[in-house]
Order: structure tokens, then C-alpha cells, then sequence
């Protein structure tokens, strides 16, 4: 089983598959690297070189009690980058990932770089301040750790129902699935778990934006309940000269499983474009 080590020990676990032009998966919370399983059989089979890692404390990764900030998520994918010297890679980060993909640029730059993609992600700036307001509430993320410390296995199963847009009307996503996801996310450590609604909730990535030196894609549905797309998506492509903004109609959070037919293909042209 793969790992690369981090600056202050940490084991990072890692698939890396096929070969070609490196393409870095970077997951989203509260998953781990399993969740692109859809995209990384498919970019692999295409050619390429994938490498799906889980960020610390999540999946088979290392579970510290600390470290969960984007300055510290940033020096992980950096080690990840250097252990196995990708050169020329796409970085691909959804929902909380994006944020990596973000302070990983604004620290360590694009020299390992070729082309980004956000998708489904909290970038540029999530929760609401006094000069945000178009952020989402506080008390949001409050409840979320409310409920976590309360109850964490049914706040994730509850949870996923909306990650994927699961209803009465929806039966496009499979019970199966949703067990998929909460078995996912109960691996994580408790501690990150919690950790994390602060940072991906928190971190202010405005500044990071203007790392982005880089051909970028952004992806997000419109119908993300999660994550909206007016705080992310379409304010991280103003911020971002010449990135391409493409718009799932109807697509929930989790579009990697409910639209990915047409993520994969979207991210294989843009890979080989």
C-alpha cells in the first residue's frame, strides 16, 4: 500500500494509476481519495497518470489529533507533488479540495503545474462576514459541528442525502450509494472531521486566487445545496483571468457520482486540451 510521508511525519495514502500526464484528485469533505473512483478508472483507461490521495485524517491516511488547516494541506499535497516528481500535473480539487489546489499555488507556485480545475468547490470564500455578506451563515457550520459532536453517524447519513440531491422526486441516486458515501466518511477521525468544517468553511482563499497563473476550469451544479454556486463557483471564475466556468443545470454537490459521465469527459478534454 502506497504512502508518501509529510513534513512533520504523517502517512499520506495514495492510488496512483496508469501512465501519461499526471492528474492529482483531490477529495472533498467528509470522503476520502475512494470517492473519484468513477473518474480515476476512466482517466487512467484514457491514458493518463492518476493519483487520488487521502488528505490527513481521513481514509487510510494518518489520523494526527492537529494539522487540519489549509497551510498544513497544502505542505501535504506539496509533499505528495515532490515525493513522486509530478511535473506538468492538473490538479483537481472538489468541494474542500478546491481549497488546496488553491493554497498550494499560493505557496509553492505553478512550476509543477500545467492546468487546474476546481469542482463543486468552497473557493474563493464560503462563510458570511461583515465583508462577505454573500457568504453563507455561521450558524450553518455551527449546527454542523453540533450535530457531528452529537450524533456523527446520522448527521453524515442525513448529510449525504443532500450531497447528492436524494429525495422523494430523485431516485437517481441508489441507497447503495449513500451507504457508500457514510462508510467513507465514518472512516474519517472524528477530530478531522470536525476540524475541517471550520477550514473549509473559514479559510479566506481571496488572495490565494491570484496564484492561479494557470488554464482553469471550474465546474459546479447550480442546484448545489452544499456549497452554492453564487459564493463559489461563479465568484472563483471572475477572480481567475481567463478561467472557464461551466455550469451543471439541475446537478447537486456530489455530481462526481450524478453527472459523472459528463464530468469525466469534461475533465479528459480539458486534461488533453
Amino acid at each position: 500500500m502506497p504512502f508518501i510521508k509529510t513534513r512533520d511525519d504523517v502517512a499520506i495514502h495514495y492510488n496512483d494509476w496508469g501512465t501519461g500526464k499526471p492528474v492529482v484528485l483531490i477529495h472533498g469533505w467528509p470522503l476520502s481519495g475512494a470517492m473519484w473512483e468513477y473518474q480515476a478508472t476512466f482517466l487512467a483507461a484514457q491514458g493518463l497518470r492518476v493519483i487520488a490521495y487521502d488528505r490527513r485524517g481521513f481514509g487510510e491516511s494518518g489520523k494526527p489529533y492537529s494539522g487540519y488547516d489549509y497551510d498544513t494541506f497544502a505542505e501535504d499535497l506539496a509533499a505528495l507533488m515532490e515525493g513522486l516528481d509530478l511535473k506538468g500535473a492538473t490538479l483537481v480539487g472538489f468541494s474542500m479540495g478546491g481549497g488546496e489546489v488553491a493554497r498550494y499555488l499560493a505557496r509553492h507556485g505553478s512550476a509543477r503545474v500545467a492546468k487546474a480545475v476546481l469542482v463543486s468547490a468552497v473557493t474563493p470564500f464560503l462563510v458570511k462576514t461583515p465583508d462577505h455578506e454573500d457568504g453563507v451563515p455561521r450558524d450553518t457550520f455551527d449546527e454542523m459541528t453540533r450535530n457531528l459532536t452529537d450524533d456523527r453517524p446520522a448527521f453524515l447519513s442525513t448529510f449525504g442525502k443532500g450531497f447528492f440531491g436524494a429525495g422523494m422526486l430523485n431516485f437517481t441516486v441508489t441507497s447503495e450509494i449513500l451507504q457508500w458515501a457514510s462508510n467513507l466518511a465514518l472512516q474519517a477521525s472524528p477530530k478531522a472531521t470536525l476540524d475541517c468544517v471550520r477550514a473549509f468553511s473559514e479559510t479566506d482563499f481571496r488572495n490565494d486566487m491570484r496564484a492561479f497563473d494557470v488554464p482553469t476550469l471550474v465546474i459546479h451544479g447550480d442546484a448545489d445545496a452544499t456549497v452554492p454556486i453564487d459564493v463559489s463557483a461563479r465568484a472563483a471564475a471572475r477572480m481567475v483571468p481567463g478561467a472557464r466556468l461551466i455550469e451543471y443545470g439541475g446537478a447537486p454537490h456530489g455530481l462526481f457520482f450524478t453527472d459523472k459521465a459528463r464530468l469525466n469527459a469534461d475533465l479528459l478534454a480539458f486534461v488533453n486540451g
